[in-house]
């Protein structure tokens, strides 16, 4: 059976991204590079808006503000395009353009449920917000993962991650600190009917 995880790159305040800003707010280290070179293959999951925004990307388009890819940039791009992607929309059409991408048109919730009752290995969204948020109201989800930088764009922040989600119980399973400055959590998520009525213990 695969594993879902829900993966998420924010600033402090929440955002998934910030007008103006370069990848990873500019504030990568060796540390969490490093960390993201091994980590383990997955499949990748999205919707069309990410795939539209990653798979320009991956053909050359900059983001706006920046000239240019930064090395770091441009190594992320080209990993995503090696690695298998599952795309989820019913409005692109086929066949989809960037390499080792397939596109779905059934209800996620229901494609992905049978995704990890059949398969194996690792699936991860990437980006992605309805897509992640209405995986994880279906219970899908095994590990919701948030790796923070140390920012906060009130004026410039984009893409504000948590709106519309449900109240959910987090078990904490991993915390790391990369370059003295990013903070990773990793939680089991537990979808909640309502607020807890005790403490826990």
């Amino acid at each position: 059976m695969s594993e879902l995880l829900v993966d998420f790159i924010t600033s402090l305040d929440g955002y998934a991204s910030g007008q103006g800003w370069p990848g990873f707010w500019g504030l990568e280290g060796p540390e969490y590079l490093a960390w993201l070179g091994e980590q383990p293959e997955v499949t990748y999951l999205m919707g069309a808006n990410t795939y539209r925004l990653m798979s320009g990307f991956a053909s050359g388009e900059v983001p706006k503000g920046q000239d240019e890819f930064r090395p770091e940039e441009e190594a992320s791009v080209d990993e995503l395009t090696q690695a298998s992607k599952v795309v989820f929309s019913s409005s692109l059409e086929e066949p989809l353009t960037w390499a080792n991408s397939t596109l779905v048109r059934d209800d996620a919730v229901e494609a992905v449920r049978s995704m990890k009752s059949s398969g194996s290995g690792l699936l991860s969204t990437i980006g992605s917000l309805s897509l992640s948020r209405s995986l994880l109201r279906a219970g899908l989800v095994d590990r919701f993962r948030v790796v923070m930088f140390p920012v906060i764009t009130g004026a410039t922040g984009e893409e504000r991650i948590y709106d519309g989600y449900p109240d959910v119980a987090l078990e904490m399973i991993e915390h790391r600190t990369f370059d003295g400055r990013i903070q990773l959590v990793e939680y089991k998520p537990r979808v909640l009917e309502h607020p807890p009525l005790d403490a826990p213990a």
